[in-house]
């Protein structure tokens, strides 16, 4: 199956890609991102570790990696509306933390909201780029607190 776009020729500025390096343990990385998106105006309604699990589960020796699945409640429910409740199988907007080496995180985050766009699961009208400058302007916010 051929792909409808062409990966390499994405601008990480299309996805909304961030990232910010931490010197500090990986676990306080997580409570601080968590704590900081919190300050932004996020909910955290999920939070997992993939590499405890896969660790567990198929001894995969995978170094510390941290999915916070953060949510504006005022704009999911907007983003919900405008795409007919089909964003909903992006969310909730992950923020992830690993550990690249002792006392140095990662902190990575794409944008569901230009994602959705870019995939067609979003429609390209003025209500859905109110919705995409509205969570950048928080997500940005939050990278600055970082």
């Amino acid at each position: 199956m051929a792909l409808p776009i062409d990966p390499s020729q994405i601008d990480p500025e299309d996805i909304g890609e961030q990232q910010a390096t931490l010197e500090m343990s990986h676990e306080d990385a997580i409570e601080h991102v968590r704590d900081v998106f919190t300050d932004a105006g996020f909910g955290v309604p999920v939070e997992f570790s993939p590499s405890e699990m896969l660790n567990e589960k198929v001894d995969a020796d995978r170094d510390p990696y941290y999915v916070l699945g953060a949510c504006n409640p005022e704009v999911a429910d907007r983003a919900l509306d405008a795409t007919d409740n089909k964003l909903g199988a992006l969310m909730a907007c992950n923020v992830v933390i690993w550990e690249e080496e002792p006392g140095q995180q990662r902190v990575y985050h794409v944008s569901i909201m230009r994602i959705a766009r870019l995939v067609g699961m979003a429609p390209d009208n003025v209500e859905m780029a109110d919705i995409v400058a509205d969570t950048g302007e928080i997500v940005d916010e939050a990278f600055q607190n970082l």
